[in-house]
């Protein structure tokens, strides 16, 4: 599987001719996961370029890309995790109607510093280790060294799925753990540091980490697709109401030819 920074034959041509391409007052707005924002990006790149049609993506978080929709202030919804019940019902008060369709499927790597021997860790030696209870690497087969624990803020899709498969969603996690903004932010932190832990969408998970078995299971497409992975999950693009339009033919792209392949080169997993 390609992964994120490597040659994207689609993605990347798409990206440097589609700059300018739109006609004004004819666009589609999507806000929401950094997870998902690589995937958006190109789908707005490759959208804009076939019809004409603007398509602007931020990357504010799964949280916000709700907040978003809920008042609406963007057409799409791009998110890493399901709305929660106070969203659908703060969408309700507000006359929105979220429909959760799903663009690609994901697995949220666990990661280490390419130097460390641990190859495999439970779910059970994972949650320990992020509430604070494993605090050495000797502690799970590893080395003499303190673990350092790299975690995403609270706003993040990613963080909210990590604690419902992993942590729990009551259980805090350690204090001690640091926080990263992005995907990209804690790729760069865990690979820089050799006793350092952390999480991310397998996308993210290039050669400058080391992915690590959860429950003897590696995180592959294979994995992912068959649920065999125990942290797989799905990824959203939540509109209001059921699709139509220029925004059901963005929302459709996932079961394109194109589409499919934009989703493999960014290293995610197609489900059509």
């Amino acid at each position: 599987m390609k992964r994120l920074g490597k040659k994207l034959s689609i993605a990347a041509i798409v990206l440097l001719t589609a700059t300018g391409s739109a006609e004004a007052g004819n666009s589609i707005v999507i806000d929401g996961s950094t997870t998902v924002g690589p995937l958006a990006k190109s789908f707005a790149a490759y959208f804009t370029r076939k019809y004409n049609i603007a398509v602007t993506v931020s990357e504010s978080g799964s949280g916000n890309g709700a907040k978003s929709l809920i008042n609406k202030s963007c057409d799409i919804a791009s998110m890493s995790r399901p709305l929660k019940p106070q969203e659908l019902s703060a969408a309700k008060s507000k006359g929105v109607n979220p429909i959760s369709n799903v663009v690609a499927l994901d697995g949220i790597a666990i990661v280490v510093h390419p130097s460390n021997p641990v190859r495999s860790l439970t779910t059970a030696q994972i949650a320990d280790i992020y509430k604070g209870k494993i605090t050495n690497w000797s502690q799970v087969g590893g080395p003499n060294a303190n673990i350092v624990v790299i975690q995403r803020e609270s706003n993040s899709g990613t963080q909210e799925s990590f604690k419902e498969m992993v942590v729990g969603k009551e259980n805090p996690v350690t204090r001690n753990a640091e926080t990263q903004a992005s995907n990209g932010a804690v790729k760069s932190r865990v690979s820089l540091t050799r006793g350092a832990i952390g999480f991310l969408g397998l996308g993210f998970a290039d050669s400058s980490l080391k992915k690590v078995a959860v429950n003897g299971v590696m995180p592959t497409p294979v994995t992912v697709k068959n649920g065999t992975y125990p942290l797989s999950r799905p990824l959203y693009f939540v509109t209001n109401g059921q699709p139509s339009g220029s925004v059901k033919q963005l929302v459709d792209l996932p079961k394109s030819v194109d589409g499919k392949k934009i989703i493999n080169e960014l290293g995610f997993i197609n489900k059509y």
